[in-house]
């Protein structure tokens, strides 16, 4: 074999060289930047790929030419680089781009959906796997190396043939046979189901398989509905093959039900394309030709059915009695106890039987009666003809034969009129009564009838009505319409014996109607004639057939005086107006400018107008010539070709959409234009503006709309696709190409305010609020005309970009606002200005006399205080001394809080070391968000049942684990669940949880379940009149929770590669920062704290040691520093140990601070135990301190060891007996303070110990107990001073945060994608939205806050021991949730309202919280602007999800879980089930029946 060139598409040459290496292989095309990546070689074939968009080419054989197969985009922009790989199992290719790495699979045989796609597609790594219904590789489908499981080749795709493949709907219980070559055996066995109506077991023999058709009560209804047909008369079902094996439908094809009984004709019924058959005795369609009465009732055949001929046209006068004669075939003969025939006409809506007689089987008679119709302007009526038999049984009438009625004398007043009328109808003209009759109406027939076949076919007595026109040339030419009656019947009558005005007019053929009009042309008049009558002959001329017309007609002489204008363009399309005399005599008119025709447009007596036509002699003077007939008008008249206009520049290139700025025009030859205009050309639809003329280079117009949507205009600047001039007929103006004229979006104001009326003093400027009221145009020279009316007065304008100040005119009183501006206005409200009305006397003296009484009183406070100051001088040293010790402590607080600032955040930044993020595992991640507060759920064990029972109650979860896995039971079941008042918030929570572990390996399914239960939940609040915004604020739905579950299924990824650092990061800033400062052991209040609540609120002196601790895992190693503070308590050292010498272990594998004593080496060599309670403890007042360090004086620099706890104390010196009851109630209220389940910062009520009565504190006294002495009081400071330490802590903890949301709230992450549930939700709420018709961009920005945000986020965040193994105690969960309300507050679209009695939490980050929402804001536009994720992606990304936690949880445990809902809600359930028509169809109420009495206990 010779090397083979592949040529693709003429741009990329590739050699194959057999026996030679295959590899990865890059090749740079210059011209193209397009690159080959590579092929991998198959047993005959090989895929090779070009990108930037992939060309997948498959190339079979030696002689064989390439086949492109798929294009697949790979990366997004830029070259390939050279260097590529294969994943190690070679299913995965490497591509690198200069910014991207992308892993392209080999082959994505998923998204052929049918054997034919997949084999058809040409993909060599893909083939049908038949049981399981999807294209795959051939190593991934089961058993594929059986005998045709696995199709390669289009001829093994199953192709069914069904027998038979059609029956009537009244056949039951059918056995069809379906077949193919290519059936395999079909060990598992097989069912058969028949759409939605049955499904049924199928017999397996050979390769055919045996199904038996729906039962009665299954077959489908096709039935008449008020009086009409219902659908079709069949109904097409699929019928399917499933394999019991994989339970998929792996075959298909159509089945047909039919009704014969549908057809109630007999032509109808045998020409269908089942097997029907007529009954013409009983009149029925039927599909059992064995239920005819007759055998030879029974019709197979179109021309053995009873039928109508084809007639001619059946004439019948009205009022006259006439037999109706009918031809026909087949008729039957009615038999004994029928009835016999009739006709029935239907006429004008009203039905007329006519007794009928049938003659023999070919013909039918409807018997003598008369018919009318109402009204004289139909003078013929066709009306439906219907014979019938036996009362209603229909004769078909193919050729749709009708009788014309018909009347002689509607609309035929004249002779004429009368003979003109079809000669079928027999009419003609009875001069005795002047009327038009039949013959037999007409009183002396023989001497007053006139026919036309008779011998007297004349009508008799002329007349003329009208003639026009009544003025024309002396020259002749003219054509002269004549109208009037009894012209004639033929044109031969009338062709030689017209005049007018003494002068011969030749009849035109064309022109004649016989009776009614005659149209001739004039020949030349003599000098001598000046009018005169139109007079005629019919045939002869005798008088009877003379006729003289009232009216006179003149000859005149045509003169012309002038033209307007007399230039214009040489492309025409100017409107000249010629001026003269007697302009309108004559019947046409000719103009010619040069050899040029001038359109005619219209004329008068003294104007003629008509329309240029472009020159082809360019640009000259020519002459006009004006023909009236075979006149000729003799005047020197001259027009003048011009050069065509141009058009040099515009300005402003730019409008509004509205249009209607003003905008002017430079260019040459303007001034020839009479009636300029500008157009605009937008989205297929034009606008043009009038334009104004000033000179011949300059002319003024007002900008063209833009064809917009009112509703929908954009916010962007917006280019037409044309834009010029309509100058006349100059077509090179049209559409200018030299301009870039924009249109920028419309002014915008908003109301007043919700009243629309705003007060005013008289000389207060009126501000008018909006946006875009200065279009941004490059160079910011933009203006628009504002005219702002005050009532009827404008008022002087000045605009700025979001208002406009009007400086109202001098008016007093209400009056309506109303701003212009281009083609737009636009009233704000109405404008009260009050009047300043001067005082009345009697307030001016009101006014004096309380002046008097002030003065009075000011006088006596003067006196009384004067007595008061000596007295208070000594009180007032005392407090200035207490003031300035209090200044000075307050600027030291601040001063502190400042430094803090600016140090902390250093300190904090650098001691996070990058020590590894303790990640939850997925199972206990998912376990704490679906179950929290459960550490041995059931779905974790295996289910635990009685032996006896085992087996049973296994099969039983195995049919109930089907019934979950059916869509129409699983949302039946959620329902009635929620539809029931027993069912509380807990169990919704707990359903919704239990389901989501069962479909966890079923995610496409679970996703399908979740769209359907969140639509219904949007339609219920929508109807519900709730507003929009509520939807899924509260979790008060099955949905609600399982969405909250659906995306920690989904973002566990997201959460350990790009969310979990930051999130981990601020955990450990707050907890290290809180920890830098004194925390009451007891309240959980800090120094250092972002919550007010947990804030502590005086000074605690306080200093920090470093202790040196030994490693308690080995001795020998170095010590380890730690930072204490000497205010700790004993407990709170132990933790900040652990903490230091198990940094990187996680917090469930540490000892427990509880399960330790702290030992003190003194220098001397002695041991002491401390204790958070021993002897030494002080008691004051029945309050009892906790130990601290600065208790027992440990110096700074002291050496301490963690050891096991001892049962006895082992110090001799410091024997101290220990209360362990109280130490174990003191640790248990310790663990209850700091237990991750506190979800709000919560102070625990400190009782007072059972045994003594007193009760503990550590840095505050709780100030709800009332012993604590005034003076303890008075030691403190203003609490609320110390809230300046809100600040300092916010500050520090500043970056965490901002990293934190920086991460959530972006699309674009280190090397990670936006997770596909993100996008997939969002744009199914959008779609939603879009079907409701709900356009506020507020309401879908809360839809998606309160999906992903409020149901997702703010839950990791309250709760990072959800994600990370770690141990949170109360201090730190109130700062989270700061963070988490700030978080919400971010993704609100309302704004917050703040003032000084506003919690601190939303005061601390009012700043912060506009820059969130800029950013949440931009995250959902960023996330709408991405492509649509498609279901075929998504489906692929939820199988993957599935397959990597296939077995995390025990599905029966879970599914008996959800079966204890079941058995407390079982009548309900299977109540609902019942009344659900696709529940019936499918059975499920029976099957859940089988499931409970498997489950049952009794059982």
């Amino acid at each position: 074999m010779q090397d083979k060139p592949i040529q693709i598409e003429g741009a990329l040459e590739l050699n194959l060289v057999p026996g030679s290496p295959w590899s990865v292989q890059s090749q740079l095309l210059s011209s193209l930047e397009k690159h080959l990546l590579g092929f991998r070689k198959g047993r005959h074939s090989c895929s090779l790929s070009l990108f930037v968009l992939a060309l997948q080419i498959r190339v079979d054989g030696p002689t064989n030419s390439a086949l492109e197969y798929e294009i697949v985009q790979v990366v997004d922009t830029g070259p390939i680089l050279r260097d590529m790989a294969f994943s190690v199992d070679h299913e995965h290719l490497y591509i690198m781009s200069e910014k991207q790495l992308t892993r392209v699979p080999v082959e994505s045989c998923g998204q052929y959906k049918t054997c034919s796609e997949c084999l058809g597609s040409g993909d060599p790594h893909c083939g049908w796997c038949v049981l399981h219904n999807t294209c795959t590789r051939k190593e991934r489908c089961e058993r594929s190396s059986e005998p045709r499981r696995f199709a390669s080749e289009m001829k093994q795709c199953v192709r069914l043939t069904v027998h038979p493949n059609n029956i009537s709907v009244s056949q039951y219980n059918v056995l069809v046979s379906r077949s193919d070559p290519h059936l395999h055996s079909l060990s598992a066995g097989v069912n058969c189901t028949f759409e939605d109506l049955s499904e049924m077991d199928g017999l397996v023999v050979g390769n055919q398989i045996q199904c038996i058709s729906p039962a009665a009560k299954e077959v489908p209804q096709i039935i008449m509905e008020n009086g009409e047909w219902f659908g079709k008369y069949h109904h097409i079902v699929q019928l399917q093959l499933k394999s019991k094996e994989t339970g998929m439908t792996f075959a298909s094809t159509s089945f047909v039900f039919y009704n014969c009984s549908v057809h109630n004709s007999c032509l109808s019924c045998v020409e269908s394309p089942y097997r029907c058959h007529w009954c013409k005795y009983r009149h029925v369609c039927t599909h059992d030709p064995h239920s005819c009465s007759f055998q030879e009732g029974r019709v197979k055949l179109p021309e053995d059915c009873p039928q109508l001929l084809q007639a001619d046209k059946i004439l019948v006068p009205v009022e006259v009695i006439k037999p109706i004669t009918l031809k026909a075939k087949n008729l039957p003969q009615p038999q004994s106890g029928q009835r016999g025939y009739e006709c029935i006409l239907t006429i004008q809506g009203n039905e007329q039987r006519v007794p009928a007689l049938r003659f023999n089987s070919s013909s039918v008679q409807c018997q003598n009666t008369s018919y009318s119709y109402d009204g004289m302007e139909i003078n013929s009526l066709p009306v439906e003809l219907t014979v019938v038999w036996n009362g209603n049984f229909n004769i078909d009438n193919p050729a749709q034969n009708k009788v014309h009625l018909y009347k002689c004398g509607a609309m035929r007043d004249s002779c004429g009129l009368c003979l003109k009328a079809d000669p079928d109808f027999e009419c003609g003209w009875c001069e005795g009564q002047n009327q038009c009759t039949l013959k037999h109406h007409c009183p002396s027939q023989e001497t007053q009838w006139l026919e036309l076949s008779g011998t007297k076919g004349k009508c008799t007595n002329p007349r003329i009505t009208d003639i026009i026109p009544v003025t024309g040339p002396r020259e002749g030419g003219t054509k002269v319409t004549i109208r009037g009656e009894n012209l004639g019947l033929e044109f031969r009558d009338i062709a030689s014996h017209v005049k007018v005005a003494g002068v011969e007019c030749k009849p035109q053929v064309e022109g004649y109607i016989p009776a009614e009009q005659i149209v001739c042309e004039m020949g030349e008049a003599k000098p001598s004639q000046h009018a005169g009558f139109v007079e005629i002959c019919v045939a002869e001329c005798k008088p009877e057939f003379m006729a003289r017309s009232s009216q006179l007609y003149y000859f005149m002489t045509l003169t012309l005086s002038d033209l307007k204008p007399k230039r214009g363009p040489v492309s025409g399309g100017t409107q000249v107006t010629i001026t003269g005399t007697n302009l309108n005599a004559g019947s046409n008119v000719v103009v010619t400018f040069g050899r040029q025709p001038c359109l005619f447009y219209r004329r008068s007596t003294k104007h003629i107008v008509c329309n240029t036509t472009a020159s082809d002699d360019g640009f000259d003077k020519v002459k006009v010539s004006v023909r009236v007939d075979k006149a000729k008008i003799h005047q020197e008249l001259q027009f003048e070709y011009m050069e065509d206009p141009t058009i040099l520049r515009i300005e402003p290139e730019w409008s509004i959409i509205s249009g209607n700025t003003p905008i002017a025009v430079w260019g040459t030859h303007l001034d020839l234009i009479q009636n300029p205009q500008i157009r605009a050309k937008h989205g297929g639809k034009e606008h043009v503006n009038i334009c104004e003329v000033q000179n011949a280079t300059e002319m003024t117009c007002q900008a063209p709309a833009l064809a917009m949507d009112p509703n929908h205009q954009s916010e962007l600047t917006e280019r037409p696709e044309e834009f010029g001039f309509i100058l006349d007929n100059v077509q090179s103006l049209l559409i200018l190409n030299k301009t870039n004229f924009t249109y920028y979006p419309n002014p915008v104001f908003e109301a007043f305010n919700p009243s629309g009326i705003l007060e005013l003093k008289p000389g207060t400027p009126i501000i008018l609020k909006g946006k875009n009221l200065i279009p941004p145009v490059t160079g910011g020279n933009a203006k628009l005309n504002y005219t702002v009316l005050i009532g009827e007065k404008p008022c002087v304008v000045t605009v700025s970009d979001m208002q406009l100040l009007c400086e109202s005119p001098n008016l007093i009183g209400r009056h309506k606002v109303m701003a212009r501006v281009g083609g737009l206005e636009f009233s704000p409200g109405m404008v009260y200005i009050s009047p300043d009305s001067p005082l009345s006397l009697p307030a001016i003296v009101s006014i004096a006399v309380a002046g008097g009484l002030l003065i009075i009183f000011i006088v006596a406070v003067l006196i009384a205080y004067k007595r008061k100051s000596r007295e208070s001088d000594l009180t007032l040293k005392r407090l200035q001394m207490q003031m300035d010790n209090l200044e000075s402590r307050v600027a030291l607080e601040c001063k502190e809080a400042f430094a803090e600032l600016q140090t902390d955040i250093h300190e904090l930044t650098s001691d996070l070391d990058g020590a590894g993020i303790p990640f939850l595992d997925y199972r206990t991640y998912t376990m704490r968000v679906l179950f929290p507060g459960i550490e041995d759920h059931p779905v974790l064990r295996d289910l635990e049942v009685p032996g006896y029972r085992q087996e049973r109650v296994e099969k039983g979860l195995k049919l109930f684990a089907q019934l979950i896995n059916n869509k129409v039971f699983l949302l039946s079941f959620i329902r009635t669940l929620e539809s029931q008042r027993s069912f509380s918030m807990r169990d919704r929570g707990n359903v919704a949880s239990l389901i989501m572990t069962v479909l966890q390996s079923k995610l496409e399914y679970a996703t399908d379940v979740l769209k359907q239960l969140l639509a219904d939940l949007i339609d219920k609040n929508l109807e519900s009149k709730n507003h929009p915004k509520l939807l899924l604020r509260r979790t008060e739905s099955v949905a609600e929770k399982m969405l909250t579950n659906w995306f920690t299924f989904l973002l566990y990824k997201f959460l350990k590669e790009c969310a979990g650092e930051p999130l981990f990061s601020l955990f450990c800033a707050i907890k290290q920062q809180m920890e830098k400062g004194p925390i009451d052991s007891i309240t959980g209040e800090a120094r250092y704290s972002l919550s007010e609540d947990k804030l502590i609120r005086q000074q605690i002196d306080y200093k920090t040691l470093v202790l040196s601790c030994v490693n308690p895992d080995n001795v020998n190693s170095p010590e380890i520093p730690v930072k204490i503070l000497n205010c700790d308590t004993i407990t709170q050292v132990k933790e900040k140990i652990l903490d230091a010498i198990f940094k990187n272990v996680p917090c469930s594998h540490r000892p427990k601070a509880a399960d330790m004593d702290l030992e003190w080496r003194q220098a001397s060599g002695a041991r002491m135990i401390l204790q958070d309670e021993d002897i030494t403890t002080k008691i004051e007042n029945d309050w009892k301190r906790l130990n601290t360090l600065a208790h027992y004086q440990v110096p700074d620099g002291s050496v301490v060891a963690l050891v096991s706890k001892q049962v006895t104390a082992y110090n001799a010196v410091n024997n101290s007996t220990v209360s362990r009851t109280s130490a174990s109630k003191y640790e248990n209220m310790i663990r209850y303070t700091g237990s991750p389940d506190s979800l709000r910062s919560r102070t625990p009520m400190i009782t007072p110990d059972l045994e003594s009565g007193v009760k503990m504190w550590h840095l505050v006294k709780n100030h709800e107990h009332g012993d604590q002495k005034e003076g303890d009081r008075g030691s403190k400071m203003v609490s609320e001073i110390y809230l300046t330490r809100l600040l300092a802590t916010k500050g520090t903890l500043q970056k965490f945060v901002d990293d934190l949301f920086e991460t959530i709230f972006s699309t674009a992450h280190r090397g990670s994608a936006l997770p596909l549930a993100i996008k997939y939700m969002f744009d199914f709420l959008d779609e939603q939205a879009d079907k409701h018709n709900i356009h506020d961009p507020h309401v879908r920005h809360t839809w998606k806050s309160n999906c992903l945000p409020l149901r997702f986020w703010v839950n990791m965040i309250k709760n990072p021991q959800f994600v990370f193994d770690i141990h949170k105690n109360s201090i730190t969960d109130a700062c989270l949730s700061v963070v988490a309300q700030t978080f919400m507050d971010s993704c609100s679209t309302s704004e917050h309202r703040l003032g000084k009695d506003s919690p601190s939490n939303k005061l601390l980050y009012a700043k912060d919280i506009p820059s969130y929402k800029n950013w949440v804001e931009r995250y959902y536009s960023d996330i709408g602007k991405m492509p649509a994720i498609s279901d075929q992606d998504m489906n692929a990304y939820l199988a993957e999800q599935s397959r990597m936690h296939m077995n995390e949880f025990n599905t029966m445990s879970a599914l008996s879980e959800i079966y204890s809902y079941v058995g407390k809600y079982s009548e309900e359930i299977l109540g609902a089930l019942d009344q659900d028509d696709q529940a019936g169809k499918q059975k499920l109420a029976y099957k859940l029946e089988q499931v409970i009495t498997l489950m049952s206990i009794d059982s």
